[in-house]
């Protein structure tokens, strides 16, 4: 499987003013991680132009990030904006959009390895009355399901972030076209992302929530993979496949009560490997990045066959 990473330094630049999990530090263990595996010669992605937020965001809440990126802020307790954040979410949504162009024409796994992370984000900001923005700024996945949308149609967004995917979901939540699989611990935050949660009226059924139980670990993840994320993958036969990438489900991550180790990453990459992959990077803030992340890359095979461009 082609493999490639699509990366700025530019993503650095959106940075707090003291300690903070989402930081620029974790982005360079990520790349650390690549580096050890020699996977490591990045494509410098473009920025997309503003008006591209709005294909997911509301327009006033992407003039309220663009004024408040002027100077260093928070938007809420969580969340933190600063004078790199603008150009660090345009390129982000960059990458993401390079990263289903190259999956879909070169038939391989395209990482986008991005800073501000996006998930939590919905059309307004918060999403589904969740009480912060949970570090994210713009939903990254969520653009680029919609930019595969106007290449090939219906398509499969799946996130196995510790934490739901609530602002994907949102976005997606009216658009029949695209199926969302979200595993994620239960009864954590954004407290959302419960069974009952299916999409809205003409989507039925093509949001799909697999929340897991406190302490859950490899086991109990893979049977949720057989037992729901295969079946879709073999009924849906998608063109593409979006994952929402986050690693702070590993053992040691500390956010979560989640006990995964490289043994679940390594599956579902495993049982992803013929489809092309868009891989946006989320969450995942030490050992999860250490050994999550290449876990998943191995799995796919695209060590055995790596491709730069």
């Amino acid at each position: 499987m082609a493999f490639s990473v699509i990366y700025s330094p530019v993503f650095l630049e959106h940075k707090p003013e003291n300690y903070h999990p989402e930081n620029p530090e974790r982005l360079l263990r990520a790349v650390k991680a690549l580096q050890r595996l020699d996977l490591w010669k990045p494509v410098e992605p473009v920025p997309v132009p503003g008006e591209e937020l709005l294909k997911v965001h509301s327009k006033e809440y992407v003039e309220l990030v663009r004024e408040r990126s002027k100077g260093f802020s928070y938007l809420d307790p969580d969340t933190y904006v600063s004078p790199g954040t603008w150009e660090a979410a345009l390129r982000a949504f960059g990458a993401a959009k390079k990263a289903v162009e190259l999956a879909l024409n070169e038939k391989g796994l395209y990482l986008a390895l991005v800073r501000p992370p996006g998930h939590h984000a919905g059309k307004s900001g918060r999403a589904f009355n969740a009480s912060t923005l949970g570090f994210c700024i713009f939903n990254n996945a969520a653009y680029a399901a919609k930019v595969a949308e106007d290449l090939v149609g219906k398509v499969l967004v799946i996130d196995f972030d510790a934490h739901h995917g609530n602002g994907t979901q949102e976005i997606l939540w009216d658009d029949g076209e695209a199926v969302h699989i979200d595993l994620h611990e239960r009864e954590v935050f954004p407290w959302s992302g419960y069974e009952h949660e299916v999409g809205g009226k003409g989507a039925e059924g093509t949001k799909i929530n697999l929340p897991m139980p406190h302490y859950a670990g490899d086991d109990d993840f893979i049977y949720a993979w057989n037992e729901v994320v295969l079946p879709v993958l073999a009924q849906f036969r998608p063109k593409l496949v979006i994952i929402s990438a986050g690693f702070d489900g590993f053992l040691g991550e500390n956010l979560t009560t989640l006990r995964l180790s490289e043994l679940f990453f390594a599956y579902a990459g495993s049982t992803l490997s013929r489809y092309p992959l868009a891989v946006i990077f989320e969450g995942g803030y030490s050992v999860g990045l250490d050994r999550g992340l290449p876990a998943f890359i191995r799995g796919t095979s695209a060590v055995k066959s790596v491709r730069f461009l």
